[in-house]
C-alpha cells in the first residue's frame, strides 16, 4: 500500500466506476463523486454484479465481496473529497469544465491533495494550468475497461513535480495496475492510434466495406485482439468518441481523428452505444463490461 489512503473519483460513468472499483478492490476508501444519484446507484449495482462474477470465476473470496463494497462511498457533492490524498478527474473531454471542476477541488482539498486526470487527449499541462496547483498534478489514463485491463498511461505535465509523480506512480503499482510513462503529447501512446484506427473502422460501415460484426471478427481473428473495434466504441459511447475527435483533431489537425459523419447521426438517433441498448449492436442491458 502507497503513502495514499483516501482516494477520490469524480465522474460516475464507464471509466470513473471502472477506476473506482479498481481503488476498493486494491483496498483503498473510495469516494465517489456525481452530480447524478442514478450514476451513483447503479454504481453500487454494477459493482456488486462484477465482484460476484469475480467469486464465481475464483478470482476474488466471497468473504472480501461486504469489506471491497462498504469501501465504495457515494456522493453528489465535492466536498466529500475534502480529506482524499488523491483525486481522480474521470468527466468528460471539456478542457473548461476540467478547469471549473479543479478550480473548486483546488478550494476544498488540502495543500497535500494530488490531483490525476484520467483524460486521454488533452494536455496534462493545460488542465494543470487552471487546477491551482499545476506542481501535484499528473496524467492517469486508464485503459477500457478499467477494472479488466492492467495499463494505465501515466503523464506528468510541464510543471509536475517529481516527489508527486512518483508519489502518483506508486500508488498506480500499489492498485495492481502496470504504468508506462508517457509525454505530454496528444493521445498519449495509445490514443495516438486508437482514435485514428476506429475513426476508420466506422467509416468502412459508413461507405459499406463491410458490417460491423466482420469488421470486429476481421480484427479480431487476424490480430489478436480481445475486442473488436466496433464493440470498443459501443462501450465507450458515440457521445464520447465524437468528444474524443473533437479533442484529438483540434490538437493535431490530422484527417483521421476528424468525427465520422456516421457518428454524430447515430448521436442524433439516440444510438450511444452500449449505454443506450442500441450502438454498432444491440444490447439486453447496460450492465458494466465484466459484470
Amino acid at each position: 500500500m502507497s503513502s495514499i489512503k483516501k482516494v477520490g473519483v469524480v465522474g460516475c460513468g464507464t471509466m470513473g466506476s471502472g477506476i473506482a472499483i479498481v481503488s476498493a478492490r486494491a483496498g483503498y476508501e473510495t469516494y465517489v463523486v456525481d452530480a447524478n444519484d442514478k450514476n451513483l446507484s447503479s454504481l453500487i449495482k454494477q459493482s456488486s454484479d462484477f465482484f460476484n462474477k469475480s467469486i464465481a470465476r475464483g478470482k476474488m473470496s466471497a468473504d472480501q465481496l461486504e469489506p471491497t463494497l462498504h469501501r465504495l462511498h457515494t456522493s453528489t457533492v465535492l466536498q466529500s473529497l475534502s480529506d482524499c490524498d488523491i483525486v481522480i478527474e474521470a468527466i468528460f473531454e471539456d478542457l473548461q469544465v476540467k478547469h471549473q471542476l479543479f478550480e473548486k477541488l483546488n478550494q476544498i482539498c488540502p495543500s497535500h491533495t494530488i490531483f490525476a486526470s484520467n483524460t486521454s487527449t488533452i494536455s496534462i499541462t493545460e488542465i494543470a494550468g487552471g487546477s491551482g496547483r499545476d506542481h501535484r498534478f499528473v496524467g492517469m489514463h486508464f485503459c477500457l475497461p478499467a477494472q479488466l485491463m492492467k495499463l494505465v498511461e501515466m503523464s506528468p505535465g510541464l510543471n509536475t513535480s517529481e516527489e508527486a509523480f512518483q508519489k502518483a506512480w506508486d500508488f498506480c503499482v500499489s492498485l495492481g495496475q502496470t504504468p508506462v510513462k508517457t509525454q505530454d503529447t496528444p493521445g498519449f501512446i495509445l490514443n495516438y492510434f486508437l482514435i485514428p484506427f476506429n475513426n476508420n473502422a466506422i467509416r468502412m460501415v459508413e461507405s459499406g466495406v463491410a458490417e460491423p460484426e466482420d469488421i470486429d471478427k476481421a480484427i479480431k481473428t487476424a490480430m489478436g485482439y480481445a475486442m473488436g473495434p466496433m464493440q470498443l466504441i459501443d462501450l465507450v459511447g458515440m457521445d464520447t468518441q465524437k468528444l474524443l475527435c473533437q479533442a484529438m483533431h483540434s490538437l493535431t489537425n490530422e484527417p483521421d481523428s476528424a468525427c465520422p459523419p456516421l457518428v454524430k447521426r447515430m448521436i442524433a438517433a439516440g444510438h450511444l452505444g452500449k449505454k443506450s441498448g442500441k450502438g454498432f449492436f444491440t444490447y439486453k442491458d447496460s450492465k458494466m463490461f465484466g459484470a
